[in-house]
């Protein structure tokens, strides 16, 4: 028996169907999506380079100050809105969405949304 969920493993099979299809290069980068139960972090790779070119999530002071709990829709949009923030100040705004498997609602929704408001177009 595996120890994985088939809801895990539905996510993964996703991740994998979605990640052949987009590369981030560095004029548009991919912006990666990872929630967790308490916990959602975003960040900007360059796939051909392998490097990560911006990043932030809720375990930075200037996003979860202020922040009752951090998994949740709001601290969601807050990481969006920071993450913007950076690729903009390196002149980035465009960027190829990855939401990892998960599906495009809630949180994730809030991200790319907050994301899309604060300048990053995708």
């Amino acid at each position: 028996m595996s120890s994985l969920s088939q809801k895990k493993i539905s996510r993964l099979k996703r991740q994998v169907r979605v990640r052949k299809k987009i590369k981030g290069t560095a004029e548009r980068p991919r912006l990666n999506v990872f929630k967790s139960a308490k916990h959602i972090y975003a960040q900007l790779i360059n796939d051909v380079d392998g490097s990560t070119v911006a990043s932030a999530s809720t375990l930075l002071d200037e996003v979860n100050t202020g922040l009752d709990y951090t998994g949740n829709k709001e601290a969601a949009q807050k990481v969006g809105a920071a993450l913007a923030k950076k690729a903009l100040a390196k002149e980035i705004s465009k960027v190829v969405f990855d939401r990892n498997g998960f599906l495009y609602h809630g949180r994730i929704k809030a991200l790319a949304e907050a994301a899309r408001e604060n300048g990053l177009s995708f």
